[in-house]
């Protein structure tokens, strides 16, 4: 079974990019592609299927009929960009699987490029990863990023990814080519299953952050993507679903007297 299990009749996604938020450290991927579907008008093109995760049901943030589910998919016919929002952790005995099927379905959708979003643990952050919260990580086995719509991550002064911590127990003939990424989900996992002979330019974007209110952590996320890839947003739209429940109801000040 592929991982498209709803789309629309008229999406075309060849020559499009991709951008894959990975569940981890304050979600700050997904809130990233939050702002951006918001920003861009994006609207849902493709329910991708939500066996691979933990269920999770709500209302839509668009007002639209229907429901919001695990994984979906977004777009616009007048845009080059298509992101995936992911609602919960994929099912732990489900990983490999829905890598595979991750990655199938970038290579049968023929997109021009894909970029991964992810948070990293604070916590661990080195001396020499004070300067900046954003790093770049590419994979070994994946095509050149020159001529594609990542080829400024080339130019742009975006570090590229040095684990601060070793991971425990990591034997000495593992690969180190994808390093021990704290608090970052399957994106080692993900870059790590990618193929020889792949061919979809592919880039990561790790941002440091911690647990808490992360919504200019995701802004800093968003700008960055947004430059990478050469998308101008002149104004940045929060998403509905952060005022009305990002943090809960607000407390009825009349409480407090």
């Amino acid at each position: 079974m592929g991982l498209i299990a709803n789309k629309s009749r008229t999406t075309s996604m060849e020559g499009k990019v991709l951008i894959v938020p990975i569940v981890s450290t304050a979600n700050v991927g997904q809130l990233a592609v939050d702002l951006i579907i918001a920003s861009l008008a994006l609207t849902r093109i493709a329910v991708l299927d939500p066996r691979f995760c933990i269920p999770v049901v709500g209302a839509r943030d668009d007002g639209q009929k229907g429901i919001t589910t695990a994984l979906e998919l977004y777009g616009h016919p007048d845009s080059n960009l298509v992101v995936i929002q992911q609602r919960s952790p994929v099912l732990k005995s489900l990983k490999e699987e829905f890598i595979q099927e991750l990655l199938t379905f970038i290579k049968d959708e023929k997109f021009s490029s894909v970029l991964f979003l992810a948070g990293v643990d604070l916590s661990n952050r080195t001396d020499a990863q004070m300067m900046t919260p954003t790093y770049q990580l590419r994979p070994e086995k994946g095509p050149t990023l020159a001529g594609t719509p990542l080829q400024s991550l080339s130019s742009l002064p975006i570090p590229t990814y040095s684990s601060p911590v070793r991971q425990h127990l990591q034997a000495e003939e593992e690969n180190p080519s994808v390093p021990f990424i704290p608090g970052g989900g399957l994106t080692r996992r993900i870059l790590s299953s990618i193929p020889e002979g792949w061919p979809v330019p592919t880039a990561c974007l790790l941002q440091f952050v911690l647990e808490g209110d992360n919504r200019a952590d995701a802004g800093l996320l968003a700008s960055v993507v947004t430059k990478v890839i050469g998308v101008d947003i002149k104004e940045w739209r929060q998403p509905f679903s952060w005022r009305a429940g990002l943090f809960g109801t607000p407390h009825d000040q009349t409480l407090y007297g």
